[in-house]
């Protein structure tokens, strides 16, 4: 089994990987199917289910596959472009993706939130259809967004797992237990080995300035977050917190007087501002989630501006680790709050962020996975229900409180000698079944929990 890094961590924009990049990503892919197709076609439509439709327009799913439709892609993702191009959408009632031509595509009729008829293959399904002159569909394609970002037709859903194609990697490992087996067989560190599976499929400047990118723009979310304010998007009133946490915690230093317990405000004001920038819709990376992209980033500006001895060479280290952690979880059960609550989210963000963060302070394979374990494992039942459907409450609190168990649960590994009670490979399981017993208002519908309990205007 092979995920790459660059897999596991996708930039992209927020506020939802699953909700707002994966229908991007879907459109994408299908704009493509329609060039590769011999026949013209003429206009586009779109129909939007499960959680998708329940909790799409506080997720800007609707946005997200507009844009796709007309050629966007997360990646690359241009905010003032996008508003032009939405403007233009509702004047001309047309796209005009590359190669393709001007395609008729009216947002108030062609795009649809079923909420009557759920997708049988996952929870986040969505229906892209072309149409000839005559208005008649001559090409269709279902698309699940399964978490992540990652996006599978119902062809290669009702496969299996994703199939990898690519060369044979030195260590191929499908669990915990295979990876720590092929650590003390080699000698070699988690990120060692995930380094050299990366190497078989990519030149080594590729590898580190892709690491480098990914490192840069988590680092810039976080410093634009600090420094942003005001309300966010969508209706709550929910107001911008990180700077003036981050304020007043740059004016207390020197003071004397802060309690110890004040470094978890600044793994959580890393956390906040990152996700207080997804829920604007900023540029993000995907942690594994953009739900739960503040995790890993406010870990490792722990780790770099408050562990002394800190380098950042480590951080290559850090977030391959985190990769190969997170390569178990969606392998071996879902990093998709629709699927599996959010466990699957912000658990394995914090068990990928441990893991990461052990692995950089010196700990062996054996504590690696005990930290991302014991992370998960203080996780598990956590449910999402995003009020009104918006990546914001409780999800920003969320991210902080991850990151402090993140880094608690590093420090515990490291202070063991690796052995412990509970295997993540159990834990992870454990996780899986949690997520097919959890009840659907539970899982990022916006039907249960917190989204009935609390005013949401």
């Amino acid at each position: 089994m092979f995920l790459s890094v660059f897999e596991m961590f996708k930039v992209g924009i927020g506020p939802s990987s699953s909700h707002t990049m994966g229908p991007m990503v879907a459109a994408g892919r299908f704009l493509q199917m329609m060039r590769a197709s011999p026949f013209h076609f003429a206009g586009l439509r779109a129909s939007l289910h499960g959680s998708l439709a329940f909790t799409g327009v506080g997720h800007a799913t609707d946005r997200a596959t507009i844009l796709g439709l007309a050629g966007f892609l997360p990646d690359t993702y241009d905010a003032q472009a996008a508003e032009r191009t939405l403007a233009a959408i509702q004047e001309t009632k047309t796209v005009t993706p590359e190669g393709l031509g001007t395609l008729r595509f009216d947002p108030k009729t062609d795009l649809v939130f079923d909420y009557d008829h759920p997708l049988p293959g996952h929870a986040n399904g969505m229906i892209l259809m072309a149409t000839d002159a005559q208005g008649d569909v001559t090409l269709r394609q279902v698309f699940y967004s399964v978490g992540g970002g990652f996006v599978l037709t119902e062809q290669e859903l009702a496969a299996g797992k994703a199939s990898d194609d690519g060369p044979a990697v030195p260590y191929p490992f499908k669990s915990a237990a295979e990876m720590l087996e092929m650590a003390r067989n080699s000698g070699k560190s988690i990120a060692a080995m995930k380094r050299a599976n990366e190497l078989s499929r990519m030149p080594a400047d590729r590898l580190h300035q892709g690491t480098q990118r990914l490192w840069q723009v988590m680092n810039d979310c976080i410093d634009r977050g600090l420094q942003g304010e005001g309300i966010l998007p969508g209706g709550l009133k929910v107001k911008r917190r990180a700077k003036g946490i981050h304020d007043a915690l740059m004016a207390e230093r020197g003071m004397n007087l802060t309690a110890p317990h004040t470094i978890n405000d600044w793994m959580s004001v890393y956390a906040m501002a990152v996700n207080e920038e997804n829920a604007a819709g900023g540029q993000v990376v995907t942690a594994p989630t953009n739900g739960a992209a503040g995790v890993v980033p406010a870990v490792i500006r722990y780790y770099l501006d408050h562990v002394p001895g800190a380098s950042r060479a480590h951080v290559e280290d850090f977030l391959l680790t985190a990769a190969a952690i997170g390569g178990l979880v969606k392998y071996n059960a879902s990093i998709s709050g629709a699927e599996a609550g959010c466990q699957a989210e912000v658990g394995s963000a914090a068990a990928m962020a441990a893991a990461g963060l052990c692995a950089v302070m010196g700990g062996t394979p054996e504590q690696v996975e005990n930290a991302a374990e014991i992370a998960l494992e203080h996780h598990l039942g956590m449910t999402c229900d995003p009020v009104r459907g918006l990546v914001q409450v409780p999800c920003i609190e969320r991210n902080g409180l991850g990151a402090i168990k993140a880094v608690s649960a590093a420090s515990l590994a490291l202070r063991g000698d690796g052995t412990h009670l509970v295997p993540l490979d159990a834990c992870i399981e454990t996780m899986r079944q949690t997520g097919l017993d959890m009840s659907e208002k539970y899982k990022e519908t916006s039907l249960g929990g917190l989204a009935v309990n609390v005013p949401n205007c």
